[in-house]
Formats: C-alpha cells, structure tokens, sequence
C-alpha cells in the first residue's frame, strides 16, 4: 500500500485546539451552541472539541450524533444495505447555533444530506461546518466554517482519518482509492 500519513496524533491534536481557539473566539461563552458530530467519526471529533470547548467556557456544551445514511442521494447505488446508525440530539434546535462536525469534506454531498436530516429537528439559528481535512472537488456549493487543514488531492486518491476512538491511533492518510484496503 501506497499510503502516507499527512496528520500524526500531535497535528490533529494541536489542530483541534486552534479549531477550539477559533470557535471560541467566535462564540465567546458558547451558550447557544450546539456540536453536532456526523456519525462516525464526526461523532469521535465532536466529543474531543466539546471537552476543549468545555474546559475553556467552564460549562459542558450540548454534544448530539447524526446519523446521515437515510438521507444520502447515493444510498440507492450503494453495495450492500447501508449501516443506519442512531442519531442522538439532547437539545432543542429551534433557534440554537449548530456546529456540524466531520472528518473530511470532500464533494459535500454528506453535508447537504446532514443540513437535510438536522432539519427534522427544527429549524436553528444558525449552522456552521467545521472539518478536520477539506480536500476539494465539491460538487454543491458546501464550504467549511472552520477548516482544520486543506489537502489537495485528486478524485482517485482517498484521505482516511483513523482516530483512537474506533481505530486505536490517531492518523490521517492520503493514498490512492484503490490501495486504501490493499
């Protein structure tokens, strides 16, 4: 396999602090705001920026999953039954300031799917996107509010985040598409 790591544990977690930092500066006290984390790692990311957030305001923010499958444009192409996974919100929506977290963006069809599904909850404030990786080629007009590094790659190559949570290591991989399982 041809992958090499663009992100080790140290850049993610010096990233999600000056991702933090910046919410922080934008929301001040984040008393309106929600992180929301797109299932799966979104989820893993959301939860590490929450405990950043929190220390720093001194209050827990609200922390909410989404799972997105139903909603994809793409789930009727897709090999095999999608996974549906649970999406949790634990506050109300209406009128909140939602930050949506993923891991990487990439044609921002997950995203639209997302602003999709938070809408069964209600209509916030305002919605904000913020991901670890942006690597380009955007098929709807979807850009980040908070981006924690942009890679240019090409549409065969794949970026892969593996986060201690779910893969025991924190990394992010660039490699092309059809060596990412080899």
């Amino acid at each position: 396999m041809n992958a090499h790591v663009i992100l080790n544990r140290e850049e993610i977690s010096r990233i999600l602090d000056r991702l933090a930092s910046q919410i922080y500066e934008r929301h001040g006290r984040c008393e309106s705001l929600q992180l929301v984390g797109i299932q799966r790692r979104g989820v893993d990311l959301a939860r590490r920026l929450a405990d950043l957030l929190s220390r720093r305001v001194g209050h827990p923010l609200p922390l909410g999953s989404l799972d997105i499958n139903l909603y994809r444009d793409d789930w009727t192409s897709l090999e095999g039954k999608p996974q549906i996974g649970q999406s949790s919100i634990p506050a109300p929506v209406n009128a909140a300031n939602i930050l949506l977290v993923d891991d990487v963006l990439f044609t921002g069809r997950t995203i639209r799917a997302a602003l999709e599904a938070l809408q069964d909850y209600g209509r916030p404030c305002s919605v904000e996107l913020l991901v670890l990786v942006d690597r380009g080629h955007r098929e709807l007009p979807i850009e980040a509010t908070y981006v924690g590094r942009s890679v240019a790659t090409r549409r065969e190559e794949r970026i892969d985040v593996l986060l201690e949570e779910r893969d025991g290591l924190d990394e992010v991989r660039l490699s092309r598409a059809d060596e990412a399982g080899a």
